[in-house]
């Protein structure tokens, strides 16, 4: 029998998740943690097969999480369960070392399913979306924006204005303008909010899960 720890802020996700593995023979849920420094406490204690890890937590950003215990175990499944399916993060929880990546959305059969191979393949990655994600990074698709646009696009997301960005760059204010203007217009956006969207949702810039909550 597999041994498993769920680690989600969510009461309620922790208990679905629970019921789930619970009508699974192979598996036992020895533990829940709603904190990051909870769940490292309770892995260092119990030493389960598998631990499910949310990608957000209030004290520590889930990926950070995975990789300290991928660093303290080659042998553990890891499993994250997120809300965020973009390519990034499933590029982040390969790159931390993460055994499988998985929706909250998916049916829970999928979540217990991805348990079973992280506990037979710790160290072999499997998400649904794998495929594709790897298409989409090795053959990129969408606007392509100048390095110069790139530059300022990734101040934009930082939040400076075009004062600034110029100041940085070592351009006139108007030329930082007639950047920001073909960015828009690459990214179909009319406004900083939506070309920044569409940036992150094409890939062009990442935003990091943070740890805090509104």
């Amino acid at each position: 029998m597999t041994t498993v720890i769920l680690v989600d802020d969510h009461e309620l996700i922790r208990q679905g998740l629970r019921r789930a593995f619970e009508r699974d023979a192979d598996f036992e849920v020895v533990g829940e943690a709603g904190t990051a420094t909870e769940a490292l406490r309770l892995i260092g204690e119990l030493q389960p097969g598998v631990a499910i890890v949310d990608i957000r937590l209030p004290d520590a950003n889930g990926l950070d999480l995975v990789k300290r215990l991928r660093a303290g175990s080659e042998k553990m499944g890891i499993v994250v369960l997120t809300m965020y399916s973009g390519d990034e993060h499933l590029f982040g929880a390969l790159e931390a070392g993460a055994s499988a990546f998985v929706s909250k959305d998916a049916p829970a059969e999928d979540i217990v399913a991805a348990a079973r191979h992280a506990a037979v393949s710790p160290r072999a990655f499997t998400a649904s979306d794998l495929a594709e994600a790897m298409k989409r990074r090795l053959e990129p698709t969408g606007p392509r924006l100048s390095p110069r646009e790139r530059e300022v696009l990734a101040m934009l997301a930082q939040g400076l204005g075009v004062a600034a960005i110029a100041k940085q760059l070592f351009i006139s204010e108007s030329t930082t303008k007639t950047h920001i203007s073909k960015i828009y217009e690459k990214l179909g956006a009319t406004n900083r909010a939506q070309a920044l969207m569409s940036a992150l949702r094409l890939g062009l810039i990442r935003q990091d899960p943070s740890p805090d909550r509104p």
